[in-house]
C-alpha cells in the first residue's frame, strides 16, 4: 500500500569516528535529576524521577545555527547528558540497564520557561514549553567502546564565554542504570531512542545572538548559535 504522501525521512544523529548515523525513534528526558537545579526550580530533596518527551525531529545534530522559537520571553538553557539506546524492554533491572547502551552524547535541553511555567500554573500539559522545535541540540554521539560509561566528570555550559552551569556527573541523583530501569517501567524502551537525563544548577536566560557552548567531560562539546 502507497503512502499518500512520502513519509519525512529518518531522524538520525551521526556517530563520531565514523560515518555511521545513529537512528532515532524516541526522545525522552528526566526532570529535576539534579539536586542543586531541583532546589533552584522550588523543589525540596531528592524526588521519584518524571520524565517528558521531545520530539525526535526536535533534535538538532551538531548544534550551529539554532532559530530562536517564537512566542517566549524566556528561552532557558539546560546542558545534560544523552544516552544513546541500542537495546530496549520494559520492567528492565537496574543491573541489566547499562547493557542496552550504545553511547553518550551532550545535550541542550532548551525550554520556552515562561510557556512552561504558564501551564503549570494552569495544570495543563507543558508540551510547547519544551518540545518545540530545534530545542534539542546534540552533538556527535560517542560508542560506549570508546569512552565507556561516564560516571563523572563536569557537565558546563558557557553563554559568551561565561560559565553559566558548572556541575558533575557525580550530582546526579539517579544513576544512568535507575534512570533507564526507572523509565522502563512506564514504557517499553527500544534500540533508537535518546534518554536526556537532566542538568545541574545554574539555567538562565538566553537571547538571539547568543552563543552557548556546553561539554561533558569524556563525552564531547557542543556549539550552539541563537538565530
Amino acid at each position: 500500500m502507497p503512502y499518500v504522501f512520502p513519509p519525512p525521512p529518518q531522524v538520525s544523529v551521526p556517530v563520531a569516528g565514523s560515518d555511521g548515523l545513529f537512528p532515532v525513534r524516541r526522545v525522552y528526558c528526566v526532570g529535576r535529576n539534579y539536586a542543586d537545579h531541583a532546589a533552584e526550580m522550588g523543589a525540596d530533596g531528592r524526588e521519584p524521577p518524571f520524565f517528558f518527551s521531545k520530539p525526535a525531529d526536535a533534535l538538532v545534530p551538531g548544534g550551529g545555527a539554532v532559530p530562536y522559537p517564537p512566542a517566549t520571553d524566556n528561552l532557558q538553557h539546560e546542558v545534560e547528558l544523552v544516552v544513546a539506546l541500542v537495546g530496549g524492554g520494559a520492567d528492565i533491572s537496574p543491573s541489566r540497564a547499562l547493557e542496552l547502551v550504545y553511547g553518550y552524547a551532550v545535550g541542550v535541553d532548551l525550554t520556552r520557561r515562561d510557556l512552561q511555567q504558564a501551564a503549570k500554573d494552569k495544570g495543563h500539559p507543558w508540551d510547547m514549553g519544551k518540545g518545540f522545535d530545534h530545542s534539542a541540540p546534540i552533538a556527535a554521539i560517542r560508542p560506549l567502546a570508546a569512552i565507556g560509561h561516564p560516571s563523572c566528570g563536569a557537565v558546563w555550559l558557557k553563554v559568551n564565554g561565561q560559565t553559566r552551569q558548572n556541575g558533575d556527573l557525580q550530582q546526579m541523583s539517579w544513576t544512568v542504570a535507575e534512570v533507564i530501569a526507572n523509565l522502563s517501567t512506564y514504557v517499553t524502551l527500544a534500540a533508537g531512542d535518546l534518554i536526556f537525563t537532566g542538568t545541574p544548577a545554574g539555567v538562565s536566560k538566553v537571547l538571539p545572538g547568543d552563543v552557548l557552548e556546553a561539554g561533558v567531560a569524556g563525552v564531547g562539546e557542543l556549539t550552539v548559535r541563537l538565530v
